[in-house]
C-alpha cells in the first residue's frame, strides 16, 4: 500500500482512480523520527508481533528440506490445503464446502479479494461498501472499473440501514454488497439477524455477496459466523475471504483462501491462473498443519489481544482518552479526543506521533467516514501499551489550551 509521494504518477489511468494515500504523510515523519533516533511506540500497522505456532514452523522446515518441493506450484492451491480448509469450516461453522471446487487458497484475503474483483467487475457495476473499512474493500473494485458506493458503517446496524435505505433510493441494485465483520478498522461485530437481512436482501435482488472473514478467531464475545452459516453457497452468489495472516500470525507467509459459490470460485480459479503458480509449496504444507493441528496456539493468541485491549482502553482512560471498547479484530476505533477533534485525524496523528512518540492510523484513510477516529492496532506489549499512555497524557493535558 506504500508508495513515494514525490515520484509523479497521476499519468496513468488505474492510478488517476485512486485518492491520494492517505498514510503516506505519516509513515514518511515516523520514518523520519525514527531516523533521528526517536523510539515509536507504533499502533499504526496490524502487523501481528506474536510468534508463527512452533508446529507450523516446524512443518515448514521439514518440507522444504524435501526434493521436488521448491519448484512452481499450484495456483489454486494443493489439494490437501484446499481439503484443510474444508474441515475448518466443517468445524468451526457447521458449514460442508466441496474441497474442489469450492475452496481457493489465495495469498492472503486481500490477493484473493483484489483477483475476485479483476474476475467479475464490468466497468459501471455499482458495489456497495462499508465505510469506513478496508481500503481493498472499495479501491479493488474501483481498480477493476467499478463504481464504489460506500455506506457509513461504524456499527453493523449503521450499515445494514445505509444499504436498505440505498436500495430504496437507486435505479437499479448494485451488483454486490461487500459485507466485513468483525470489522477492521472498527472492530465491531454483526449479530446473526444482520445477517438474515442481508442475505434476505441479496436474494430479493439477486446481488453478490462478498464476505471478509479475515478477523474470524479474534473475538472477545460470540464467535463470529460465516456468512454460509446463512445460505447455501450454490442458492445465491456469494463468496467469503479468510486469512492465516491474524488467526495463527502468518501475515508474511501470505497464506489465505476464498469459498463459496463455484461460478465464483472458478472465475477467481481462471484469473490467478494467468497471474501466479500459488503459494510456495512448504508454505501451503504448513498451513495445512496450521489448519489441521493444535489450535490451543489461536485461544492463546485471542487471550493476549484481549489482555491488551483491555489494557489499552483502561490506562488510554486514565490519561484523558476515551476508547470504546472492541468486541474483535486486534484494533481499537478511537474517536479523536474532543479538544483535538478540529485538527482531523491526519494531523492529530502527526501531533501524537511528534510530541508523544506514538504512532496510530489516521481514520480517514479507511474511508471519508473514518475522519474524527484513529485507529490502534494492538500490537505493541502490555508494558509499551501503559508507557505510550503515561506520553500521551502528557501531551494530552499540555496541549488542551492550545487545541482549543
Amino acid at each position: 500500500m506504500q508508495t513515494n509521494p514525490e515520484i509523479p504518477t497521476d499519468e496513468f489511468y488505474r492510478i488517476k482512480l485512486l485518492p491520494p494515500y492517505v498514510f503516506a504523510e505519516v509513515n514518511k515523519l515516523k520514518a523520519h523520527l525514527r531516523a533521528e533516533g526517536q523510539d515509536i511506540i507504533d499502533f499504526g500497522f496490524g502487523n501481528p508481533d506474536l510468534p508463527t505456532p512452533q508446529h507450523v514452523i516446524d512443518k515448514l522446515i521439514e518440507t522444504v528440506q524435501k526434493p521436488r518441493v521448491t519448484g512452481y506450484s499450484a495456483s489454486r492451491g494443493i489439494k490437501g490445503l484446499r481439503q484443510a480448509c474444508s474441515r475448518y469450516y466443517d468445524r468451526r461453522f457447521g458449514v460442508t464446502l466441496d474441497a474442489e471446487d469450492q475452496v481457493i487458497a489465495t495469498m492472503g484475503s486481500k490477493e484473493g479479494f483484489a483477483n475476485l474483483a479483476q474476475a467479475i467487475t464490468e466497468p459501471g457495476d455499482v458495489i456497495y461498501a462499508p465505510d469506513p473499512s478496508y481500503p481493498l474493500h472499495a479501491y479493488g473494485f474501483v481498480i477493476a472499473g467499478a463504481v464504489i458506493q460506500g455506506i457509513p458503517a461504524i456499527t453493523a446496524e449503521e450499515y445494514l440501514a445505509g444499504v436498505k435505505a440505498a436500495l430504496a433510493e437507486a435505479d437499479k441494485p448494485p451488483m454486490a454488497i461487500v459485507v466485513c465483520f468483525p470489522s477492521n478498522p472498527t472492530g465491531m461485530t454483526a449479530n446473526r439477524a444482520f445477517y438474515d437481512d442481508i442475505v434476505a436482501i441479496a436474494k430479493a435482488h439477486d446481488i453478490i455477496i462478498l464476505s471478509d472473514l479475515a478477523y474470524s478467531e479474534i473475538y472477545f464475545g460470540d464467535p463470529p459466523p460465516s456468512i454460509f452459516e446463512f445460505i447455501d453457497p450454490e442458492e445465491i452468489m456469494a463468496i467469503e475471504t479468510i486469512s492465516l495472516s491474524k488467526t495463527y500470525s502468518m501475515a508474511g507467509w501470505r497464506m489465505g483462501f476464498a469459498v463459496g459459490n463455484r461460478r465464483l470460485i472458478a472465475a477467481l480459479t481462471r484469473v490467478k491462473s494467468y497471474l501466479d503458480y500459488g503459494s510456495f509449496t512448504p508454505i501451503q504444507v504448513a498451513a495445512c498443519a496450521a489448519l489441521d493441528g493444535p489450535q490451543d496456539c489461536i485461544d492463546e493468541a485471542r487471550a493476549v489481544y484481549r489482555k491488551r485491549r483491555d489494557i489499552l482502553v483502561e490506562s488510554f482512560g486514565r490519561a484523558g482518552w476515551d476508547i470504546p471498547t472492541p468486541d474483535a479484530s486486534m484494533f481499537a476505533w478511537a474517536p479523536l479526543p474532543p479538544k483535538f477533534a478540529h485538527l482531523g485525524s491526519v494531523e492529530f496523528s502527526k501531533l501524537l506521533m511528534r510530541d508523544a512518540g506514538v504512532a496510530v492510523s489516521p481514520g480517514v484513510g479507511f474511508g471519508e467516514n473514518g475522519e474524527g477516529y484513529v485507529r490502534m492496532a494492538l500490537v505493541e506489549n502490555e508494558q509499551r501499551i501503559r508507557q505510550a499512555a503515561r506520553k500521551l497524557k502528557v501531551v494530552l493535558q499540555s496541549n488542551f489550551d492550545a487545541a482549543e
